[in-house]
């Protein structure tokens, strides 16, 4: 287990490798095999690798694109691990706040305990409307 780094990077090298090859390959094989009739294609079938693939598609398929999506799926799987594993969040330590922080903190703190819990905005009343000057006269006459 004291040699993972090394590994995951050998194996990271070795995944990275053979994308590259699968794809250079099936890019190759496209522009083979774009715009040609397929007696033009049976002709290249001595040109090696890409012309024989071209004649034999079936293992082409099952020696270059089954592979390449099989890569493409390990590395989404891999890749959705990853972001799990390092977005779990930790609890933050009082060293990582800097000095506002601190006290946002501890001004909320203070708050909290000398209030119970904090405090709810209340909608705001509206002012009572005064009764005019004469209205107290006339409320005692009576």
């Amino acid at each position: 287990m004291k040699n993972k780094k090394p590994l995951f990077i050998a194996i990271i090298a070795l995944d990275l490798a053979l994308t590259i090859f699968f794809l250079v390959i099936s890019i190759i094989m496209l522009s083979q095999t774009v715009g040609k009739t397929p007696a033009e294609i049976a002709a290249n079938a001595d040109n090696g690798l890409i012309g024989y693939l071209q004649n034999h598609t079936t293992v082409y398929g099952v020696a270059f694109v089954i592979p390449l999506f099989v890569l493409l799926a390990a590395n989404i799987v891999g890749l959705v691990i990853y972001v799990k594993k390092t977005s779990k969040s930790e609890p933050t330590q009082l060293d990582d706040l800097s000095e506002e922080q601190k006290e946002a903190l501890r001004q909320e703190l203070l708050k909290d305990l000398m209030g119970g819990s904090a405090p709810k905005e209340e909608p705001k009343e509206e002012p009572k409307e005064e009764k005019p000057a004469e209205a107290p006269e006339a409320e005692a006459k009576e």
